[in-house]
């Protein structure tokens, strides 16, 4: 048995029976999980190495079967498997965007590959026009500098430097003569960039769209071409720029690289988009622990199994554990997402850090008497369906938002003595959602001094019972 392969079976043994609300056995699961983040896989077989690649992608060309073959390959060949990502530094903060294809690149470096991570400072000259509605601003080099300043630093949890090569595409870049640029270029058909469905959508729109964009993915082709790429790992929106990487390598006279695209993370703002800095809706990896635990534990229950499968080592075994239990009611949520708040953070702080931030959390949120929290919207009407209650607090805005949230166990009524006892929940489920909220406080919860609440996942509104 593999070192990962006992590593799962003892993992899953933790998340198919023990309590996960409890600290002890939290403590027990995220330092089980956390070695795996340092662990050598290279006692892993090429098909098991190219299993374990495919688990992580969203799209890997041309298969899990070549992939295979080729690290066999490389070994026949006594020569080390190279896999790359790159990184333009359009901005200062590394984020948890960022490290989906990152985690996959050190399974890499475990498997005893040779690993090499590129800032593209030569790229960000151009700016990736991927997803773009319009052309990126140019950066200046002071810009740049700035940007990529700590960026060895900041992903330094995911690699070991000794090991794996840290480069600046600049390097080479700034060293690419004119003729040998045309001499590349004249191989394309411009038909490869127009594929492009944002630049189809620009042009369509009568939008700009400059020669520097359509040469991007070429110079960015010329990074696997200076390594001579094996694999390349990046996010589902950079297919089509690898997709070129592959074929100037051809022209190059080089075996085209393979592709492991990753998915995009959606924010933790929950509105479907993805986590950008653009948006706000990103985790630095340079935040602190408990600003870490605290963004990832107010995202919504639904991004919960996304985030495991692409910022953790959990495996399908362990992601299938947690899935039945939750369908069997014996895993709270709210235990789970601590689970999956502290797996990130450990991963960036260790586990010692993210037990505390686990705890602080706990302090600050779970045990906050709602009597204490001002300005909370209220609510009058107890005659009132909870479904109307709900979507006229701007909880959900639909049906199908508000069945979802009781799905989830999120849609709670909550009722604080006065004095200080504890508090008393009581679950609101689908089937409830329809009754009126006075007849539900009367048959879920007891009568007595003290105030009542409805909560939806975080959202609060006092009830004027």
């Amino acid at each position: 048995m593999s070192h990962l392969s006992n590593s799962v079976k003892q993992a899953t043994g933790l998340l198919s029976g023990e309590d996960l609300s409890l600290s002890s056995n939290v403590r027990e699961l995220l330092e089980l999980t956390h070695l795996r983040r340092r662990m050598d896989l290279s006692d892993l077989t090429p098909a098991e190495q190219a299993s374990l690649v495919a688990t992580a992608c969203a799209q890997l060309q041309p298969s899990e079967e070549v992939v295979c073959e080729r690290i066999t390959r490389a070994r026949q060949e006594s020569r080390r498997f190279v896999a790359k990502f790159g990184i333009d530094p359009t901005g200062a903060e590394v984020h948890l965007g960022h490290a989906v294809p990152m985690l996959l690149l050190s399974r890499f470096e475990r498997m005893g590959h040779l690993v090499v991570f590129i800032v593209g400072d030569g790229t960000a000259r151009i700016g990736d026009p991927s997803g773009r509605s319009d052309e990126r601003p140019r950066l200046s080099d002071e810009d740049i500098a700035r940007n990529m300043a700590t960026y060895q630093d900041q992903v330094s949890p995911f690699f070991d430097f000794s090991r794996a090569e840290f480069r600046h595409n600049g390097e080479w870049l700034d060293n690419v003569k004119l003729p040998a640029l045309i001499e590349v270029a004249s191989h394309i058909p411009l038909s490869m960039s127009l594929q492009r469905e944002d630049f189809r959508h620009r042009l369509s729109a009568g939008e700009p769209l400059s020669l520097a964009e359509l040469l991007y993915s070429v110079a960015m082709a010329l990074d696997s071409v200076e390594v001579n790429c094996d694999l390349e790992v990046g996010g589902v929106d950079q297919y089509l720029n690898m997709q070129m990487c592959r074929k100037v390598m051809e022209i190059c006279g080089q075996e085209p690289e393979l592709v492991a695209a990753v998915p995009l993370i959606e924010g933790t703002d929950g509105t479907g988009a993805k986590m950008s800095k653009s948006r706000g809706n990103y985790v630095p990896l340079t935040a602190p622990p408990q600003e870490i635990f605290g963004k990832l534990m107010s995202v919504p229950d639904r991004l919960m199994g996304p985030y495991l499968q692409a910022l953790s080592e959990w495996q399908p075994a362990e992601i299938n554990a947690v899935t039945r239990r939750m369908s069997d009611g014996t895993l709270h949520p709210m235990d789970l997402k601590r689970v999956m708040a502290g797996e990130v953070t450990a991963a960036l702080h260790g586990v010692d850090a993210a037990m505390k931030a686990r705890e602080e959390f706990a302090a600050q949120f779970s045990q906050r008497r709602y009597g204490e929290v001002e300005d909370l919207p209220t609510v009058t009407d107890l005659s009132a369906q909870v479904l109307d209650v709900v979507k006229s607090l701007g909880f959900a805005s639909s049906n199908g938002e508000a069945r979802r949230t009781a799905e989830q166990n999120g849609l709670r009524i909550v009722f604080e003595p006065a004095g200080g006892g504890p508090q008393q929940q009581a679950a609101v489920s689908p089937e409830d959602i329809r009754s009126p909220l006075g007849d539900l406080i009367s048959s879920k919860l007891p009568k007595g001094a003290g105030d009542y609440y409805l909560r939806a996942g975080r959202k609060l509104a006092r009830i004027l019972a």
